[in-house]
Formats: C-alpha cells, structure tokens, sequence
C-alpha cells in the first residue's frame, strides 16, 4: 500500500497503487467487504473467497480496529487476504467510531458513480460506524451475522444458583426460552453495535430464524430478511481440512492429551468488575489445581485485567509450576485454534463467535456471563451459561460438564444450529436483489415502487 488520503485527524488512509484507476474501469457493481477484528477476519474471509471465486470485483477495506499480528495480520495471511484500503484508526472506542464514519465516508465518495454493495460484520464497531456512513451516502449494507440479540434468563434461573442446585436441573431449566428476555446492553458495546447496523442494512443475512424474528418484530421488511446460517461454518471447514498442518501440539504438547478446558475472558462486562473477573479466575485456578488441563488465550483486555487486579505476576507463577496450565497470547494461525478446541473436553468461554463454534465442532461449551447473545445455543443445549456470580457456581458447572459423562456426551451430539455454504448463499441472494433493484430504498417514493412508474418525473437534487 503505498498511496495515502490525507485526513483531518493528522492521520492517513492506507491505498493500494493505482487503486481508484483499477475502480474508474470496472462496469460491475463493486462488493465492498468491511473488515476490522479477529472474528470479522475470520466470518468476512470465506465471504471474500466466494466473491472472487464468482468473478466478482472485490474491495476489501480494513478499519485498522485490530492491527496486531495476532489479531489480524496473521490470519490475514492465512486466508489470503490483502486488504486494498486500510482506514488506520485508532485511539479510544468514540474516535475510533468517528474516524471510521469520516473515513469511510472519504473513501465512498470517490467511488461514489459506481454501484457499490457494502458488507459489515456483525456487532463490530466497525460495522456500526460503516453502517452509518453508508446510511448518510444513501449506500445500503449487506449485514452479516444480523440480528444478534442478547437473551437473558429470568431471576429464578439465578437465585436457583445461589442455593444448592444440581447442574443436570439447571441445565433443564435453561433450555427453556419462555421467560427469557431482550434489552441487555451486554455484551458492551457489542450489543448497541448490532442493534444500531441494523437501520443501515438493505439485505438482514441472519444466522438463524431467531435473528430473523427479531428483526421482523423490530419492523425490518421481512422480504429483505434471509436466514442464511453463519459464515462461522465456512471458516470452519476451511480450517478442518487444514488441521493436519497445525504445530501447535509441538509448541504444547499437553494440549493434546484431552481433559482439556479452554478459558477465554476478555468482554468489558467481566474484565472491568473485579468480582466478575475474580469469580472466573479463581474458577480458572481450582481447575489448574485439580490437575484439569487448562489453557487460558489472554486477550489485551485479559492482560490489562491481570495487571490491574494484582494477577499477572500469579498466573505466570501458575504456569510454571504447573505443566497442565498454558498461559498464552492469542493465536495468529485459526488452523491451531480449531485442532486445539477439538482436542477440548469443554470450552469456558465468554466470546460470542465461540459459541458458534462449539455448536458446529460439537464441543460442550460454558458461557461465562449472564446471558447469551447466541441464546438458541443454549435453548438447544449444546451450551451452557454460568454465572459470574461466585467461584463455587462456575466452577461446579464446568467440573459437572467436564466429568459428567452422559452431560457430556448430550451436548456433543445437539443440533448444529448454523447452516451450511453460507457464504455462497450470501452472495447469490445479493446478486439476486441488486440485479433487479437498488439495495437501498430510503425513501417512500422509491420504497412504494412509485418512482418507477412512467408518470413519475425524474431527476432531482442530489445532495
């Protein structure tokens, strides 16, 4: 990349050369894929394989939200992906939002003659941001991974874990969805992320008829609404047909062994409460003691949760002493991450994409929070969510997943909730819609068709 847009916040945009003249030629509607974190990466990639597969001309644009090796680049390589633009943003979560808005929007602009076909990911800042910046250019998304709404069980479910309770009654009790509610802001922000893509999408991609209910009932036309499965799967097999290559065993043996729970906490909501981090912790610990296998995948947010609450200097003592415990950063390579969760007995994890995953690889997963932004994982039972309420409750859910076998083994064998050929289906229903009409009609006039009749007067101001 070696041309740059300079923009106002003494900062640039990243072009690759001769981009904009490459764009002035092309006749074809242009797919514009937004990328931005690790999970993006990894959902948008198969996406972006499909396009090019299809002849399609693809712009890949980078917000620069994750720009570390481990985070981004590597898989970046991984899939083959180059990114065309890179937005560079940085600083804290409300300029990273502005710049995004800003700089998207520069880049739009001087596109602004050809059809464009935007795709945001999910519950991404990024995906907010560019929503809105396509919103104010009249350019409707593609929403990937739409309809994502956060489901908490009622109060009871919560003070039966405050008693004596049994896992295998909870984890019945759970299943079911009556009484189950919407309106939590957790996960932060993702949820507000989500909610606030969906005005900008002129196509919902939702992963399952869940999702698509929701958007019907928040008054989202339904004939733009398509339950597609989630992209999660073709990333997927992407990976399983790679996980011979991997070398992570050699790097950490123990891994390989089984009896294996892999821990990840790293969402705002348990890392910035001290009780809620330390309830997960110290459940993370009596497992590591108990002689489980345990790897812990530190995030930024992890590390600066340990540091702030006195436990780095611990869980690096913990790891040497104990050869069943790997503290790690996170993993460049999505190939290692999938054989090494394979290998998995139960994966606690308070992630949203992980959820999905351990559905599709049939692995009981433990959800560390209150509730479930993949809430029909739960319903299925293929996971389970445990509180961060106490030690004594987490802990007790992960040990009775882990050595109840018959639990065990009921949910390994659920339902794959997540569908198949996702991203082949995204872009064919795409082509579909925007080869007949335009992806977004803001208007009533145009959403009505009455600007397509012969007595409609054309041209107007366009601002």
């Amino acid at each position: 990349m070696n041309e740059k847009i300079e923009v106002k916040e003494n900062s640039e945009i990243s072009v690759r050369k001769n981009l904009f003249k490459e764009v002035k030629e092309i006749k074809k509607p242009i797919h514009v894929v937004l990328i931005a974190t690790k999970p993006d990466i990894i959902k948008q990639a198969p996406l972006i394989l499909e396009l090019k597969k299809e002849n399609e001309p693809v712009l890949v644009i980078h917000s620069g939200q994750h720009h570390s090796w481990n985070l981004s680049k590597g898989m970046e390589e991984e899939f083959g992906i180059v990114p065309d633009i890179n937005l560079n943003v940085k600083g804290k979560l409300f300029e990273q939002q502005s710049q995004i808005i800003n700089r998207l929007g520069i880049v739009l602009e001087k596109i602004e003659k050809k059809v464009i076909i935007p795709y945001t990911y999910g519950d991404t800042t990024t995906a907010l941001a560019g929503g809105i910046a396509c919103f104010a250019l009249k350019k409707g998304v593609a929403h990937v991974e739409a309809g994502l709404r956060t489901m908490t069980p009622p109060k009871e479910i919560f003070d039966y874990l405050m008693n004596q309770f049994e896992v295998e009654e909870y984890y019945e009790k759970a299943k079911n969805p009556v009484w189950w509610t919407k309106g939590s802001y957790e996960p932060y922000p993702e949820q507000f992320d989500t909610r606030g893509s969906a005005p900008s999408a002129g196509i919902h991609f939702a992963p399952t008829e869940l999702n698509a209910k929701h958007l019907e009932a928040e008054g989202y036309e339904k004939e733009r609404i398509f339950t597609v499965g989630n992209p999660i799967v073709d990333a997927l097999e992407f990976a399983e047909k790679r996980v011979k290559e991997s070398s992570i065993f050699e790097k950490y043996p123990v891994l390989e062994e089984g009896n294996l729970v892999r821990f990840c906490i790293h969402r705002r909501e348990n890392i910035s409460s001290n009780h809620r981090f330390k309830a997960l912790y110290d459940s993370m610990v009596e497992l590591i003691k108990e002689e489980k296998n345990v790897l812990l995948i530190s995030l930024g947010a992890t590390e600066k949760a340990l540091q702030e609450y006195g436990l780095k200097k611990k869980t690096e003592e913990l790891a040497k002493k104990h050869k069943n415990f790997v503290y790690s950063p996170v993993w460049p390579q999505y190939t290692d991450v999938i054989a090494t969760m394979k290998k998995c007995t139960v994966i606690a994890t308070d992630s949203g994409s992980i959820q999905e995953e351990t559905n599709t690889l049939g692995v009981p997963g433990v959800i560390l929070r209150f509730n479930s932004d993949r809430p029909e994982s739960v319903f299925e039972g293929s996971n389970i969510i445990a509180p961060p309420i106490k030690k004594e409750i987490v802990l007790k859910i992960i040990k009775e997943v882990m050595e109840n076998k018959k639990l065990n083994k009921e949910m390994k064998s659920k339902k794959k909730l997540y569908g198949k050929d996702v991203s082949k289906k995204m872009v064919s229903i795409t082509k579909r819609i925007t080869e007949k009409e335009e992806l977004f009609e803001l208007f009533e006039h145009e959403r009505l068709g009455l600007s397509k009749k012969d007595f409609w007067k054309k041209g107007g101001i366009d601002w």
